[in-house]
């Protein structure tokens, strides 16, 4: 009798990308996750897609797959988790995300949950506590 272990995706990693939240660089994340069986990494920095580029690498040099995301921390509701669903949406939270940059001044974001409405068209949005 074989035991089936149940398949598993970290869906709110956190790299070096995240000042002062995240340790670990997107290598070191998708090797551990290698180490430990994990199918898929979901990477969701704070207000930034930074890492995704050095993402995209570790997860084709470990065949982890990468689930690309962000965590929105926004000014008027809980902070939430965006997965874009396809290329145009990619295109449109970057656009969010550099709207969020302009108005709060370099290394801050500022968000309202009226600019997710407006841009978030193909996005997934997981509200978290």
């Amino acid at each position: 009798m074989s035991i089936s272990v149940p398949r598993y995706a970290e869906l709110q990693v956190t790299t070096y990308f995240s000042f002062l939240h995240g340790a670990s660089s997107p290598i070191e994340l998708f090797e551990q996750a290698k180490a430990l069986g994990i199918e898929a990494l979901g990477i969701c920095d704070r207000n930034s897609l930074a890492g995704m580029v050095q993402a995209y690498g570790a997860a084709k040099a470990t065949g982890v797959r990468l689930v690309v995301g962000c965590r929105l921390d926004l000014a008027d509701f809980p902070p939430v988790l965006v997965y874009p669903t396809d290329r145009a949406a990619y295109g449109r939270l970057c656009r969010l995300l550099s709207l969020g940059k302009a108005r709060a001044g370099k290394g801050k974001c500022h968000l309202l949950w009226e600019d997710l409405i407006a841009w978030g068209a193909g996005l997934i949005v997981i509200m978290i506590p």
